[in-house]
């Protein structure tokens, strides 16, 4: 599916002009390249499918795939504790020193990365289906954008939460994924831009798939 390539500056004003970003430092006037793939308005919120690296999107907040202990590790998770700096995990490790159950979420601040929060979702690991992971990944899905509408935020980042080391199955992600974010839009007075952030081409080629047949 063909893109739409969007180069600009601002992100506070996302919501009056989708076309432009800022980066949160203003210094910064190194230009960012965002490729949406798709965009979708459902109730008055967008929608949207982004081909890129979620560490450098330009949001309110962003998600990041935690596991329980909130301890770091590799993929999302590690990317994003790297590019934030040891502010976060410092954060975590002084707020939350119990973790974070599966299926819930937490807010940090967001150290060095161009977004106010980091929520560090519990995704769940994928033991065939049987053991409530559907319930669990949209749990942890609807924490975030419930902590999204407590901290004010007008735009926010996910990964596709589980996919990677936790082995959830890409096509069932995706369905879940976007049909909750859907049902919480539908159900929210919140005008908000919720962007999923994806890399590889069968990740972007089946959420694609979804958000188009999704009504």
């Amino acid at each position: 599916m063909t893109g739409v390539l969007y180069i600009g500056r601002r992100c506070g004003d996302y919501r009056r002009n989708p076309d432009r970003f800022q980066p949160r430092d203003s210094s910064d006037s190194i230009p960012l390249t965002i490729y949406v793939e798709m965009r979708r308005t459902i109730s008055g919120c967008d929608l949207e499918l982004v081909r890129g690296d979620i560490t450098e999107q330009l949001v309110d907040a962003i998600v990041n795939a935690a596991n329980a202990h909130l301890a770091g590790g590799g993929g999302v998770d590690g990317a994003i504790h790297k590019a934030a700096g040891p502010e976060i995990m410092a954060e975590t490790d002084r707020r939350y020193p119990e973790g974070c159950p599966t299926g819930s979420a937490v807010a940090t601040t967001a150290g060095k990365l161009n977004a106010k929060y980091v929520f560090h979702a519990v995704g769940p690991r994928w033991r065939g289906g049987g053991d409530g992971e559907e319930q669990k990944l949209r749990s942890a899905i609807r924490v975030c954008l419930d902590l999204a509408v407590e901290h004010n935020c007008e735009s926010i980042a996910f990964p596709a939460i589980s996919t990677g080391v936790y082995g959830y199955p890409i096509d069932l992600a995706a369905e879940a994924t976007i049909d909750e974010i859907g049902s919480w839009m539908k159900n929210t007075d919140r005008k908000i831009v919720v962007r999923i952030v994806l890399f590889s081409e069968g990740a972007i080629g089946q959420f694609s798939r979804v958000l188009e047949n999704y009504s």
